[in-house]
């Protein structure tokens, strides 16, 4: 006999989803990838933040700097140039240690000597101090995007110059004399379009890499320009 009191088994209900519209969906993508200009010099990054001719230096910054730009050439004058003011500093050290062979202050009492030599020694150290810092921060920077030179007229005051690389028009350097041939140091002079600053960058280390950079970002410019990869 058939079973009359078997309950039937429930069906599950068919569980709807519902796609998600068009409009819904978010298309995420992948992070842009950083463009780096392609340049034929191979620029090996530099840690020594004292160097006078540093490629790609580690951990340096300026003030108008953007994310997406990246600090290919930062220039000093060369060290060469610090030595007449580090010898006149050594003479203003041993000065009083040579003056006392001479009678020069025996007229002031010791105690005052003593004061005359401690505002000596202060006096040296500001000026050896003042003459370093003038040479660290009077700096000439290349970007992948343009120029930018730092003048330090005195520790209160600076002056800061920029044009774009698509603005320059002329690069030339100038290296003469026997010092200058020797320590391989000269100048580069940078004409600029329109009412961009001509810039001049003076005494700085291996003037033909230099002019030679520029020249090779000219180019990748004009290359991204006519391909549309300005930014």
């Amino acid at each position: 006999m058939p079973d009359l009191y078997i309950a039937k088994e429930k069906e599950e209900p068919k569980k709807i989803t519902a796609e998600p519209k068009a409009e819904d969906k978010k298309i995420v993508e992948p992070p842009a990838e950083k463009k780096t200009k392609k340049l034929e010099i191979d620029l090996v990054e530099t840690s020594n933040p004292i160097a006078a001719f540093a490629t790609k230096p580690i951990g340096v910054r300026f003030e108008t700097q953007t994310d997406e730009e990246e600090i290919v050439l930062l220039l000093r004058k060369h060290w060469i140039t610090n030595v007449p003011w580090i010898c006149f500093g050594g003479l203003m050290i041993f000065a009083p240690l040579v003056l006392r062979w001479f009678p020069l202050l025996n007229f002031l009492p010791a105690r005052f000597q003593l004061m005359a030599v401690i505002i000596w020694y202060l006096l040296t150290i500001f000026i050896i101090f003042e003459k370093f810092l003038t040479w660290y921060f009077n700096v000439s920077i290349i970007t992948d995007e343009r120029i930018v030179d730092v003048d330090f007229n005195n520790l209160i005051y600076k002056e800061i110059s920029e044009a774009k690389i698509d603005k320059v028009q002329d690069v030339t350097y100038k290296m003469g004399g026997a010092i200058r041939t020797l320590f391989h140091y000269g100048d580069v002079y940078i004409q600029t379009a329109g009412t961009e600053p001509n810039f001049e960058f003076l005494a700085i280390p291996k003037p033909e890499q230099v002019v030679k950079l520029l020249n090779q970002l000219r180019e990748e410019e004009e290359r991204e320009f006519l391909d549309g990869r300005t930014r």
